[in-house]
């Protein structure tokens, strides 16, 4: 019994094995008709003229084929009705010429004689038993019941005629059937047997066997002929097709043409106006568009030009009286412990003023170099770290001043990549105070990840406060836009802060990227390759933050004590796993060595004290190996400043 089942599952080992050998001996095949699918798939989407041809064909076909058949099973029942009718009058014809020799014989030798006399006298050919008439050649074949006592007596193929035949003429009824006959002169092939009883001779049944040869040969020419013809009609057809496609696809092709090098800048591509037909009124129409659309790039251009002119010229010129205001109040302002309390409070308000003016300039002349295309980038290989550090500590006072903890987690080992610091820097120190801005007094995330295979490198910042509404991800980074006008600015922006910070990722052949949701946060993620020149594959970090749930705390102490009578809320989406849990029991913090202790002067953010929105926990659990978080101290944890989320930062 076990050499039986051990026997069976080596058989179907070896099934398997060869089953494997098959499909790894067909996959070059399979994958051969993949790529073959692929390029006729191609190929068809992108030809107008081979999806016509390919449709006019099919229709045509189509046609041809019921044309054909209707025509081939009419002619073929006009050949048969032919042959029975002519075969009819011929059996009229054979009934009297035999019962004419059967007549007052009725001895059985006398009458096999006669029967087979009688058949022979249907005959006109020298060796053959076939006869021939006005129904075409035929074979005879004769049965009657004589003698005494009574037995068959035949003369011819009678094995020929079917069974079903012969029984509709022993009820003396004039019959005719189709069927396969093969005859000693070897012939194989369909035949008409018609079958007659005789009114003289009671017993007696006449046989004629018609062959189907002239007529099936008729019908093999015809159909040979019909084929030909419709193979020959679809070509003339495709030919035809073609030929009318192409003068139609060619100018909508030239169009195309056209159309791409105008999309290129080569504005004065024009169409080919030929005679005053259809396409000649199309490639009109197309030079009067592409000439208006070029007249107004042109003056579009001409006034961005000026517009940038303007922008660059105002912004120099008031330089040399910003300079002289500027020290003006710097030397007022290191005097205002000599004066009143109020012209003190001016002269401060004064120097805060200068700096935002004179951000705003640096701004626009910044912005300025980017419109004109001059702007440049000096390419350092440097450990990008370097520059998160540097943008974390410029606004490390927004975060104290607000009460913000700054979450930071960054390899442990450097992320080296060809950047530009300054630039790099300029970004991420704008997405952390617009993050600031927006966090409504909750923990800001700071994360970099870098990938060499993919030769990126990426940076996301995000925040937990008022979110962007759905189609603002592409709104902030416009110039001066503002979803909510009516909120101030906490870190002093000019406006223009995100779209520069797009116009330097770009200059980085890298991107900026934006996600939002109301009351759930907001995400950038800057993307920059690693090495310049190559190209920048996958962003190691996601955009979208990941969501988990987290139990609702209970309303009241005697839920905190109900043991399993405790009835939990609704879950609370939480939109980092760096978000706080709330209801959280208070512990001492007991977290990892990179988190940083606030300052000793304030309550921490982190610590049991500052409740259950106060931070963030210790280690980030979406961080990767190897990856230190911590977080900057925010000192004292006093009310947020609202502001909107459109507000960039300079």
């Amino acid at each position: 019994m076990r050499d039986h089942v051990g026997s069976d599952a080596g058989r179907k080992v070896g099934q398997n094995g060869r089953l494997a050998d098959v499909r790894e001996a067909l996959k070059p095949v399979n994958e051969w008709f993949q790529d073959v699918g692929r390029s006729l798939g191609l190929l068809w989407r992108r030809s107008l003229q081979l999806r016509v041809i390919v449709s006019t064909l099919t229709l045509s076909l189509i046609v041809i084929t019921v044309l054909g058949v209707v025509l081939t099973s009419q002619i073929t029942d006009r050949l048969l009705d032919a042959k029975i009718n002519a075969g009819v009058e011929e059996m009229d014809r054979v009934r009297n010429t035999v019962e004419t020799q059967l007549a007052g014989v009725h001895d059985i030798t006398s009458q096999q004689q006669r029967l087979i006399d009688a058949r022979d006298s249907l005959s006109n050919r020298r060796d053959s038993s076939r006869t021939g008439g006005a129904a075409g050649s035929f074979d005879s074949a004769l049965s009657m019941i004589g003698g005494t006592p009574q037995q068959v007596i035949t003369a011819g193929s009678i094995e020929q005629v079917p069974d079903a035949l012969r029984r509709f003429v022993q009820r003396n009824q004039v019959s005719y059937q189709f069927a396969t006959v093969s005859d000693p002169d070897g012939y194989h092939g369909r035949a008409l047997i018609i079958g007659s009883p005789s009114a003289e001779v009671p017993t007696l049944e006449i046989y004629l066997i018609f062959p189907l040869g002239n007529e099936e040969r008729s019908l093999a020419l015809m159909r040979g002929t019909m084929l030909v013809g419709g193979v020959v009609l679809l070509i003339l057809l495709a030919a035809i097709t073609a030929l009318v496609t192409r003068q139609v696809v060619l100018p909508i092709r030239s169009a195309a043409r056209i159309a791409g090098r105008f999309a290129d800048g080569r504005l004065k591509e024009r169409m080919l106006v030929r005679g005053d037909d259809d396409i000649a009124r199309l490639a009109k129409a197309f030079n009067e568009m592409a000439e208006s659309l070029s007249n107004q790039i042109n003056q579009l251009e001409e006034f961005g030009n000026l517009q940038r002119r303007f922008t660059s010229d105002v912004s120099h010129e008031l330089r040399t009286p910003l300079t002289t205001v500027r020290m003006a109040a710097d030397l007022i302002h290191g005097s205002s412990d000599d004066l009143d309390p109020a012209l003190a409070r001016s002269a401060e308000l004064l120097v805060t003023e200068l700096d935002r003016f004179e951000g705003l300039l640096n701004d626009l002349l910044e912005i300025s170099r980017h419109d004109a295309g001059v702007a440049e980038l000096q390419v350092e290989s440097l450990d990008v770290r370097m520059c998160v550090r540097a943008a974390i500590s410029t606004v490390r006072h927004l975060a104290r001043d607000a009460g913000i903890e700054v979450v930071i987690d960054l390899p442990e080992e450097p992320v080296v990549a060809e950047v530009d610091p300054r630039r790099v820097e300029r970004v991420l120190r704008n997405l952390l105070a617009n993050a600031i801005d927006h966090s409504e007094g909750k923990p800001v995330l700071i994360r970099m990840r870098g990938d060499t295979e993919a030769n990126a490198l990426a940076v996301v910042v995000r925040d937990q406060g008022v979110g962007l509404r759905p189609g603002e991800e592409k709104l902030v980074f416009s110039r001066f836009w503002r979803s909510d006008p009516s909120r101030m600015r906490r870190s002093g922006g000019t406006g223009l802060g995100l779209s520069i910070s797009v116009e330097d990722a770009n200059l980085h052949d890298g991107k900026l990227e934006a996600w939002g949701r109301p009351g759930v946060g907001a995400s950038f993620r800057l993307t920059l390759p690693l090495i310049r020149g190559q190209k920048l594959g996958k962003s190691p970090l996601p955009l979208e933050p990941g969501m988990r749930r987290a139990p609702r705390r209970p309303h009241s102490e005697s839920e905190r004590a109900g043991g399993e009578r405790v009835e939990l809320g609704p879950p609370v989406t939480e939109t980092e796993p760096w978000a706080p849990l709330p209801a959280a029991p208070a512990e001492p913090d007991t977290g990892s060595a990179d988190r940083e202790s606030p300052a000793p002067e304030a309550p921490a953010t982190g610590s049991p004290d500052a409740g259950p929105d106060s931070g963030p926990s210790a280690q980030d659990p979406d961080a990767e190996p190897g990856a230190a978080a911590h977080s900057e101290p925010s000192g004292p944890a006093g009310g947020p400043v609202s502001t909107d989320r459109g507000d960039q930062k300079s």
